[in-house]
């Protein structure tokens, strides 16, 4: 609903994707194959994370009579796919900017490939500080890519410390680890704001703090700094928040390096946990090109 040029969403929940996948029902499936079906598309792009497999979604695709199917593939896709792309490398958007050239497509003049959002963003001027402000957001979809709790509230403490407001946010879902982030002298958002609220509530901060999840990317598309505390179970260069001011801690050497494992490994979570909260505010400052935030400005 947030990325421009969308005509139409049709939504699926595919049983071969998400933390906790929906079960396999024949009735979802024939559900899905008949709405695409009725639309009578001429073509379908199929865009995946380098470890996702296109195919399943490539069949259905294929059942509802689209005749020419791309996708990035590793595997042998039989008669699936019209266009089996290998991607080059690089980041995860210049993987999905490279499948789109193949399938016909061509940014328009002036557009860098950097992530954007729909405007105008919703009002969110009642919800959050009169002055400038950090967001934490310490959870994720996947927990070995987020922070603890302790360590997410220490991280908080200081910001508050060093003179910024801090707007802590996250799902409704996640309101227990948000409450547990948020001091007393912060605001708690979590389960508070849709995603384009949150959008909103980004676009205004001065730097977002936050693990290598959805959030960090919205910040990107909103042009807001990003200090990402990042897990190596995936890699950064290939997740890290594109084409906007951004500093990348956390231990990318760690055991679990690449595991691509969804919970921590390793007890502890030292990857990220082991980044000091003096380190990250001290990446705030440097991000916002101010030891202070404005409001502070002159005092001693």
């Amino acid at each position: 609903e947030l990325l421009p040029g969308v005509d139409e969403l049709v939504i699926f929940d595919p049983p071969w994707s998400g933390y906790e996948p929906a079960p396999v029902e024949s009735t979802a499936i024939t559900s899905i194959i008949r709405r695409l079906g009725r639309r009578h598309y001429d073509r379908a792009v199929i865009f995946t994370s380098f470890h996702q497999c296109p195919l399943p979604m490539a069949l259905l695709a294929r059942l509802a009579g689209i005749s020419w199917i791309g996708a990035i593939c590793e595997d042998y896709p039989g008669s699936l796919l019209d266009h089996r792309h290998r991607r080059a490398g690089g980041h995860e958007v210049e993987a999905a900017l490279e499948l789109a050239r193949a399938a016909g497509g061509e940014l328009p003049p002036g557009d860098t490939g950097g992530l954007r959002v729909r405007q105008p963003l919703p009002d969110v001027g009642g919800l959050v500080p009169d002055r400038p402000y950090v967001v934490l957001h310490p959870s994720a979809s996947v927990p070995a890519r987020g922070l603890l709790p302790g360590h997410a509230r220490d991280i908080a403490r200081h910001i508050v410390a060093s003179g910024w407001a801090v707007v802590v946010t996250g799902t409704g879902a996640e309101a227990e680890l948000a409450a547990s982030a948020t001091p007393a002298a912060a605001v708690n958002l979590a389960g508070r704001t849709d995603l384009a609220e949150l959008a909103a509530v980004l676009e205004r901060a001065s730097c977002l703090v936050v693990g290598n999840t959805g959030p960090a990317h919205v910040a990107a598309a909103v042009g807001t700094p990003v200090v990402s505390l990042f897990a190596p179970v995936v890699p950064a260069e290939r997740w890290a928040p594109y084409q906007v001011p951004a500093v990348l801690l956390g231990d990318q050497s760690a055991a679990c390096r690449d595991t691509r494992a969804r919970e921590c490994p390793i007890p502890g979570h030292p990857c990220i946990s082991d980044v000091r909260p003096e380190v990250v505010v001290a990446a705030v400052q440097r991000l916002t090109n101010a030891g202070r935030p404005a409001a502070m400005a002159g005092a001693s």
